[in-house]
């Protein structure tokens, strides 16, 4: 059987945590089993932020297929051709051309078989805003990637998931008092399928069994509370009952993530972005990952944010992108289980 291929990781945002866990993620590469991976980012920037922080991290550019080779004694680096260039704590438009730029070069090694998977670090949307980037965020530049890749329009879907609990927000980045328009029929059920068919094929979930929250208080106690549950959501779980999806609910959201209740389940699909994510980080907020689904790429994420207020000062927890790195590596190992099975 080969080696698994390194993981391709992104720098996100030079200004943020990202340059930091990245270089603590690899000084603990052996206590934290992290599997080979290499960063697109400047060297010569990594290098000074290690410095910063006063941490002994020996850098090597490299080629991407070299990457694993010297993954043991050096954090393999792939320069990129955009400059990159600010300090720690502040989120600089300049680098908007290089922030994008590693993520869109981590994708095309998936492509090209170099590497298993993307791993991303934050990135600062205001930065990228600023510079004229025409994404609403990370996610959806993900899937304009995968679709250019496949010629097949895509729906990328977020997943939570942590050692115990994985929730899937329906709609994400919304206000909230937009949330019961937004919602209908086919966005629950395509959601359902596309959670179905990933927790088969890369979680190895041979039966996934799906539970659905409602919107309102107590899933909207008979109408009396809201609608929407009987209008719109359980309708959309009859009909991926009908598709012979294991989906039950609309289940009260205030009674669905304690522990008895997370055993009668695989993934939650809930209604909006708190609804998922308050539970999620609320049960292992440094372990929890952020996984994209939809893509035709494995992709996964820290849980958090770009912390500004803590870049360069060697504060910065990687337990997080720790466990994005071990996540993505065991799901290339299951997705390539499951397409030679």
């Amino acid at each position: 059987m080969p080696d698994p291929l390194p993981l391709a990781l992104t720098m996100g945002e030079p200004g943020g945590i990202g340059p930091d866990i990245t270089i603590l993620a690899w000084r603990d590469r052996r206590t934290r089993r992290l599997p080979a991976f290499y960063c697109y980012a400047d060297p010569g920037f990594l290098a000074e932020r290690a410095k910063t922080l006063g941490v002994d991290c020996p850098i090597e550019q490299v080629d991407p297929s070299d990457a694993a080779d010297c993954f043991a004694r050096a954090l393999p680096v792939v320069g990129l051709d955009a400059t990159v260039d600010g300090e720690a704590g502040s989120p600089n438009p300049e680098n908007a051309a290089a922030v994008i730029e590693a993520i869109a070069k981590a994708v095309g090694d998936i492509r090209s078989g170099v590497a298993g998977a993307i791993v991303t670090n934050p990135i600062s949307k205001r930065a990228l805003y600023a510079a004229g980037f025409q994404h609403p965020g990370h996610t959806e530049f993900l899937g304009t990637l995968s679709a250019a890749w496949t010629g097949q329009p895509g729906r990328p879907v977020m997943m939570l998931v942590g050692p115990d609990l994985r929730a899937v927000p329906v709609t994400i980045h919304i206000p909230l008092r937009d949330v019961a328009a937004a919602l209908n029929q086919d966005l629950i059920v395509e959601t359902g399928r596309i959670v179905v068919r990933d927790l088969r094929e890369r979680f190895a979930i041979a039966a996934p069994r799906l539970a659905i929250t409602g919107l309102n208080p107590h899933a909207g106690e008979a109408g009396t509370l809201g609608v929407e549950e009987r209008e719109t959501i359980g309708p959309a779980v009859d009909a991926l009952r009908a598709e012979g999806i294991a989906a039950t609910g609309p289940h009260s959201a205030d009674a669905l993530f304690h522990e008895a209740a997370r055993a009668r389940y695989d993934a939650a699909i809930c209604m909006y972005h708190d609804q998922a994510l308050i539970p999620a980080k609320t049960l292992s907020f440094a372990d929890t990952v952020n996984v994209t689904l939809g893509l035709a790429f494995i992709r996964t994420s820290p849980d958090h944010g770009t912390a500004f207020d803590i870049a360069g000062t060697g504060k910065a927890d990687p337990s997080s992108l720790a466990a994005a790195l071990r996540l993505a590596a065991e799901l290339c190992s299951n997705q390539s289980a499951t397409s030679n099975g």
